[in-house]
């Protein structure tokens, strides 16, 4: 089988952060989205771009390695964070990782994605591994709450452990057109970070135009944001590839603008793999395989790997099985 697609999760890479930069507001009013043209080219991914046999079940393996692992649900229980650990550890069954032959390649999510309250738990379950916690922090998912409580949420997750903090921004600066009140918001939150690297949530759903959607990503960017993320996965629009080819070419735009690589994460109703290799296709040919790097994108999902993990199975046997056969949490 050939399973070049897939690297090894987690392997060191150099990469710079973003150090930020000064907020350019002519360069904000300056942008502007096309969205007859971005659903119309959207609309062509999952049409010309397909791949079959083993060359799927390369690019599923390598889906996998972009994967945040995430439970962000009221009933949340350290029992159920430390189920969702041990899938971290263990993301295939080994019945499937021999078939396949890739025992040697340590494939794992990119993290695991939790609220605050359990990044401690999260921390020792994985006590061992390369895989980093993320937390959700400034009050998730609305983003309401004053400032000061934000910032030491922020804080408190990177202080109990966590490697990445998703904040989310309050989308009310960005429908008033408040650029000023964003970047400094952002800024503020991604000095509290320290070395964790931030992950702005713009709730995309609730933004009401892609040209909002492209300001508000920029502006983050140009705070520091070392990922820009579509959605909680609370609104009633997450991710959708018109919003994702909006934030990718901005990502594109700023990188040919100042050599900084930013981060891609959709979130939000992605959970079965023909998505998940979508948004792959579409990354792969807006930004080049250079972007499908863990450290580069990732896929906000809860459910996504069981149906990975089905795929990789009918790989090998031709059949399809039940959901339930597939050990999750």
């Amino acid at each position: 089988m050939n399973l070049r697609v897939v690297d090894k999760a987690h392997e060191a890479v150099t990469h710079k952060r973003n150090p930020g930069f000064p907020l350019d507001l002519d360069r904000v009013e300056r942008t502007r989205m096309n969205r007859s043209a971005l659903e119309r080219r959207a609309a062509t991914i999952g049409a010309r771009r397909t791949v079959k046999k083993e060359w799927q079940a390369a690019w599923l393996l390598k889906a996998i390695t972009f994967i945040d692992l995430t439970t962000l649900n009221s009933d949340d229980t350290p029992g159920r964070v430390e189920r969702l650990c041990a899938k971290a550890r263990h993301p295939l069954r080994q019945d499937i990782i021999d078939g396949l032959g890739v025992g040697d390649l340590d494939i794992h999510p990119g993290a695991v994605c939790v609220y605050h309250t359990f990044v401690k738990t999260a921390v020792k379950a994985l006590e061992g591994t390369n895989i980093p916690v993320a937390a959700v922090s400034t009050a998730f998912p609305h983003g309401l709450a004053p400032f000061e409580t934000k910032i030491k949420e922020i804080e408190a997750s990177v202080a109990d452990g966590a490697k990445e903090i998703d904040i989310v921004i309050e989308r009310g600066m960005v429908l008033r057109g408040d650029w000023q009140a964003l970047y400094d918001e952002v800024r503020a939150f991604r000095k509290a970070c320290g070395d964790a690297h931030i992950k702005t949530i713009l709730g995309t759903g609730e933004l009401a135009t892609l040209t909002n959607v492209a300001k508000a990503s920029l502006v983050c960017m140009m705070a520091g944001a070392d990922f820009i993320k579509t959605s909680t996965g609370k609104e009633k629009v997450n991710a959708n590839l018109p919003t994702s080819l909006a934030m990718i070419r901005m990502i594109r735009e700023f990188h040919d603008e100042t050599g900084i690589e930013i981060g891609y994460k959709p979130a939000g109703g992605i959970s079965t793999a023909k998505v998940a290799l979508d948004y792959m296709a579409l990354m792969k040919e807006e930004l080049g395989n250079h972007w499908l790097q863990p450290h580069l994108f990732r896929f906000g999902a809860s459910s996504l790997l069981t149906d990975i993990e089905r795929q990789l199975e009918h790989n090998l046997t031709g059949h399809y099985s039940a959901d339930y056969r597939q050990p999750m949490v």
